[in-house]
């Protein structure tokens, strides 16, 4: 049996109604579907640190025997803003794909691995499944906002057990957890919630996706709930719903009466839920509303007895990528002018429409069970709506389309009707790892809503069936990489990334100069601050400030937000009055390069020393590299350098005294684990070290090997240079 065929298979037989034969039927096939080559289980794919990074190292050779050969491997998952789905590229190295990533808010994550957008396959070497989802695996990433997640020591959780009973004729099943202590036979009877699944969720992800038992469990544990038995099931209307709850009587020591029964749900479980609950007032006396997909009608007419019957009546939702976000917010208002009682727990800034938010919302809902509360009000950081939300209609405004609160929609044009995979790839991992979301179809464009991002300078580029895209709504431009394009999320933290007032700022200039190595003209650019005179006695201080490997003069600029940082920097009165050239560092060598042709042009040109107390060097990856060969052939020439994502190299040859006596300061900077130049620029410290050379290092920079990074590296260096 084909992946195709099987899952086309699921969809027929409706993944939500899974009976106990039927998910074991589902695990048997997704072993077949999966199940590893001899040698291909030895080393696992996955490794996540203390620290919260997830290693992916996928031996090529598998891929290859599985699928054939590929040109892209990535890993699917939860990993996007909001816990959406994304993909996360792995690079071809040596024999292996392989990507880190993080790091990770704590939580559980789930995963499949993918090739060329449709060659799906399992990890062979990670042994927990999704039943819905025979090519998924799931890993905990542990943490105190998980703490609810984690395995309770064995022996002191619940028992979850499968319940089948029969509707019109049919057989069906439901998973059953009932509380540590509780015992077949005895006196005591157990109020019962009634747990719902949703459309396209099947029953078993409330345990493989959701962790209700670890939930359960640690809050059992914690005192935090009353003891209770949690039926988990998928009742499709009022009948099922009936069938199920009197073979849940039939079957389990509980109470029948609407102050301890419970019913929630999620998706069009919670739309059910409710419904039920309005239907025939008074028999349940708690409901929870998990992310509902449509608003029930509710008359003014029925409040009394709604009100009467009800307890408690909670709403949850997830920010403006829950597809509940907006039919949350009408049955607000609905309930509210038909004067039903109800609590809402405010939307969750952080959380979609998945079981990341869902996990939150049974957290909170269960304690408030069959027990007095004093708290009716919503969670810690939850805010009220504002309205529903509605982008603009497609084709009728450029993209990225921004909101106040960091959510950001993506649109194509009409180009790739077409196409049958379609994403945006952005720096929109944690700490500005790249990952690429989705885009649905959306008539004859395609488009996805992201967020919420934290403010910051993002670039993206389309990638449309396995092709880079410029979007070509958006006019920014980056030089050196055609298609991408960038935009500002705008706040306090990007204060120093975006534009100054007009007129306030620095100059940035072109330079051309005739570069002897390469035989040809060439440019550079030039930064002056406000104020900048030609004219007066002291000439200024020069920092020559290079790129990286594959960029060229222009990307400080169009990339790095150097204008924008200094002259924030300037304005703030944190900055030296300095020059800043930006030289294109792409050179056979670059030492004569800078040396013969960028300084002595730069000195013919601007009023700057050529005192080496008044003079800094620094650049990024292979730009850092070339301040550090500068820096060892040359000491003394640059009594400030600093290197960003690069390592120095080996000790030999290397004039430890010339370079401490000529040095006022020397300063290093390297993203996280996700930077892959962090292993040798930790190598690097260690060489320093022994050879006494000084130093300052400023501690990993959260981030990749990328701009988030060095943007942040120029922030902390500029306002270091020159001072005395």
């Amino acid at each position: 049996m084909t992946t195709e065929h099987y899952h086309g298979r699921l969809r027929r037989l409706g993944v939500r109604r899974l009976s106990a034969a039927f998910t074991a039927g589902v695990m048997a096939v997704a072993a077949v579907l999966v199940a590893p080559q001899p040698a291909t289980a030895d080393t696992p794919w996955l490794a996540v640190s203390d620290d919260r990074y997830a290693s992916f190292t996928v031996p090529a050779a598998y891929v290859q025997e599985q699928l054939g050969t590929v040109s892209q491997v990535v890993i699917e998952g939860n990993f996007g803003p909001s816990a959406s789905w994304a993909e996360f590229g792995l690079t071809r190295r040596g024999d292996a794909w392989s990507g880190v990533l993080g790091a990770l808010e704590p939580g559980l994550y789930h995963y499949q691995v993918t090739a060329d957008d449709t060659k799906t396959i399992k990890d062979p070497t990670n042994q927990t499944s999704v039943a819905s989802h025979p090519l998924w695996s799931s890993f905990l990433v542990a943490g105190d906002s998980a703490r609810w997640l984690v395995d309770v020591p064995d022996g002191t959780g619940g028992t979850v057990g499968t319940l089948t009973y029969r509707v019109r004729d049919e057989q069906r099943s439901a998973l059953v957890w009932t509380p540590p202590g509780y015992a077949a036979k005895g006196p005591k009877s157990y109020p019962a919630l009634f747990l719902e699944s949703g459309d396209g969720a099947a029953v078993t992800d409330w345990l493989d996706l959701g962790r209700a038992k670890q939930i359960l469990d640690n809050l059992s544990a914690a005192g935090a709930m009353q003891p209770m038995v949690v039926v988990i099931a998928d009742s499709a209307d009022d009948r099922e719903l009936t069938d199920l709850r009197k073979a849940v009587a039939d079957n389990y020591r509980v109470r029948r009466d609407p102050a301890h029964q419970a019913i929630a749900g999620v998706s069009d479980g919670a739309a059910r839920a409710v419904r039920a609950a309005f239907a025939k007032p008074g028999q349940f006396g708690y409901v929870g509303w998990f992310s509902g997909d449509s608003a029930p009608s509710v008359d003014r007419k029925d409040a009394k007895a709604i009100n009467r019957g009800l307890k408690l009546l909670r709403l949850y939702s997830g920010n403006v990528t829950d597809p509940a976000h907006n039919p949350t917010y009408r049955l607000t208002k609905a309930l509210g002018q038909a004067d039903v009682r109800f609590e809402f727990d405010g939307v969750n800034p952080d959380g979609g429409g998945n079981w990341s938010t869902w996990q939150e919302n049974l957290v909170d809902f269960v304690p408030r069970l069959f027990r007095d509360v004093s708290d009716h009000g919503p969670s810690p950081g939850h805010r009220q709506f504002t309205g529903e939300f509605t982008p603009p209609p497609a084709g009728t405004t450029p993209t990225p389309f921004l909101n106040e609160d960091g959510f950001v929609t993506f649109e194509t044009t009409t180009d790739f009707t077409a196409a049958q995979h379609v994403t945006v790839w952005a720096n929109i991992a944690p700490g500005g790892s790249w990952l690429r979301v989705p885009l649905t179809r959306d008539g004859d464009r395609w488009r996805a809503t992201v967020g919420p991002l934290k403010p910051w300078f993002y670039y993206y580029r389309l990638i449309v069936d396995r092709v880079p895209v410029k979007d070509v709504s958006n006019p920014t431009r980056v030089t050196t990489e055609p298609m991408w394009s960038t935009f500002l999320v705008p706040g306090p933290e990007a204060r120093l990334l975006t534009d100054v007032p007009a007129g306030q700022g620095g100059t940035v200039e072109a330079m051309t100069y005739r570069s002897t190595v390469a035989g040809q003209d060439r440019t550079a650019l030039v930064w002056t601050p406000p104020g900048y005179d030609p004219g007066r006695a002291q000439p200024y201080p020069v920092l020559y400030l290079q790129h990286g490997g594959g960029q060229n003069y222009t990307d400080w600029v169009e990339m790095g937000r150097a204008k924008q940082i200094l002259d924030h920097q300037f304005l703030d009165g944190d900055l030296t009055p300095m020059v800043v050239v930006m030289g294109n560092g792409n050179s056979s060598n670059f030492n004569r390069e800078l040396r013969e042709n960028i300084v002595p042009t730069a000195r013919s040109r601007y009023h700057i020393s050529s005192d080496p107390s008044q003079q800094a060097l620094a650049g990024l990856s292979m730009g850092g590299g070339q301040a550090f060969g500068v820096l060892r052939a040359y000491p003394g020439e640059f009594a400030y350098v600093a290197a960003f994502s690069a390592g120095f190299g080996s000790g030999t040859g290397v004039d430890v005294a010339a370079i401490n006596n000529g040095t006022k300061m020397l300063r290093l900077y390297v993203g996280d684990q996700t930077d892959f130049v962090y292993p040798s620029f930790m190598t690097s410290l260690t060489t320093l070290d022994n050879l006494g050379i000084r130093y300052e290092f400023d501690g990993v920079t959260p981030g990749p090997h990328g701009w988030d990074v060095w943007q942040k590296n120029l922030i902390d260096l500029a306002p270091r240079l020159f001072k005395r």
